[in-house]
């Protein structure tokens, strides 16, 4: 035994309990069919040419419908006799090199194979312009820039660090996104506070100047299946994308207690969140540009997903972590992205400690103040799956009261190898 585990081995992890949050979750039954309908009916398609070259965005989040949205649009573009090929818009994501970009797409999904089109990546960019308002610089791909169109696809949905009318969605990924690395950098430069209004300011820039054809944009439910598909105009994107906020705001999943001791969290990535795990799910923030909400006093990661690749961006968000999760990180990939974002709170290290046994009594340590016989825990596979959790019995009558939780055992010990790490299966 380490000095470090004998310094915690008499705190008790307790038996925990597994529930069932239940969210009002909106579904579009048949995504394909429901953006067939939507863009034919809108008209928009009609703006594309014969012979034009058309870009796509695609970003770097997992947006579970996305990959057939975008085979059905390149197969529509096809028909119209144009040419559309598929832009990275992801800012420093990928390590912010051409090819790590282009994993990125391919490991959500987005291949040439599937979508039926060109993948065409690159970190160069043009400066188009400067903003009038605010003398801003407006920077694009250069393939983007070189098209004859471009088609803005992203999810709108709450972003992890920043508030305002305007925040994850079309405008976001026009100017951050398509701004590659050195276009996300500035902005991210002028302060997080001023974020939104400046996406904004941006945005607008390029829809004047560049032919954004349209958007689409995706809204997700609690689950991450797709709740709503909007077609815009280009004109209407900065008109429309607030109200559509608000309505992610409404669909966003919760964990349904507020003031507890621990949050266990099996693993987080990058393709769970941009900051690793959803902020807006545990209430920690990587700027100061959100006010914290704290609900728990101790976050313990137990690991980095695999789909990750080591980007462990968002680590500064836990307390504790394991010796495993510290031998996956790869630095080079995770800073990239606060080097870009300049964002002090995402990268620092949590305490590594051998085990997730050790860790978790760590984490029983560390509520000083609260009974750490008794210790209030939750624990989630990660922030995108909450609707299934494990809590302690300090919990339970809570948990009873609230007519949005089922409950789905009783009490059981965690379970751990000779290694002292967790067995996994909920």
């Amino acid at each position: 035994m380490s000095v470090l585990s004998d310094l915690v081995s008499s705190f008790e992890i307790p038996p925990l309990i597994k529930i069932r949050q239940h969210f009002p979750n909106p579904k579009v039954n048949n995504p394909i069919t429901e953006f067939q309908d939507k863009i034919q009916n809108s008209g928009l398609i009609e703006k594309i040419k014969p012979g034009q070259s058309i870009a796509i965005t695609a970003g770097s989040r997992g947006i579970k419908d996305a990959p057939l949205i975008y085979r059905e649009l390149v197969s529509i573009i096809k028909e119209k006799g144009a040419k559309p090929f598929i832009i990275p818009a992801m800012g420093s994501h990928g390590g912010s090199t051409k090819e790590g970009q282009l994993s990125v797409l391919n490991r959500l999904g987005v291949t040439e194979e599937f979508c039926g089109c060109p993948i065409i990546s690159s970190m160069e960019t043009d400066c188009i312009g400067y903003t009038k308002n605010n003398n801003l610089a407006v920077n694009i791909d250069h393939h983007a820039n070189k098209a004859d169109g471009i088609i803005l696809v992203n999810r709108i949905k709450p972003h992890t660090s920043f508030r305002g009318e305007l925040e994850s969605g079309l405008a976001k990924i026009s100017v951050i996104g398509l701004g590659k690395q050195k276009g996300a950098e500035y902005c991210h430069s002028l302060g997080m506070k001023n974020m939104s209004r400046n996406i904004r300011e941006i945005s607008d820039y390029i829809i004047q100047h560049k032919n954004i054809l349209f958007g689409i944009g995706i809204l997700e439910n609690a689950k991450d299946e797709t709740a709503k598909i909007v077609c815009l105009k280009d004109c209407d994107i900065l008109k429309e994308e607030p109200a559509l906020l608000k309505e992610a705001f409404s669909l966003l999943p919760q964990i349904y207690f507020y003031n507890y001791d621990i949050l266990i969290l099996d693993q987080i990535g990058k393709e769970i969140s941009g900051t690793g795990m959803d902020c807006n799910i545990i209430s920690r923030y990587t700027t100061d540009a959100i006010l914290p909400d704290p609900r728990q006093k101790v976050v313990t990661v137990l690991d980095l997903s695999d789909e990750t690749h080591g980007n462990a961006h968002g680590m500064g968000l836990a307390d504790i972590s394991t010796k495993r999760f510290f031998e996956k990180i790869d630095f080079e990939s995770t800073y990239a992205n606060p080097l870009t974002a300049l964002s002090l709170g995402s990268f620092k290290m949590p305490m590594i400690l051998e085990s997730d046994r050790v860790a978790i009594q760590a984490s029983i340590k560390l509520c000083a103040g609260s009974d750490r016989k008794n210790p209030k825990i939750v624990r989630a596979k990660n922030t995108m799956d909450i609707e299934n959790l494990m809590i302690s019995k300090s919990l339970l009558e809570e948990a009873r009261k609230n007519p949005n939780i089922e409950i789905l055992s009783e009490p059981q010990p965690l379970v751990f190898d000779m290694n002292g790490n967790l067995n996994r299966n909920y």
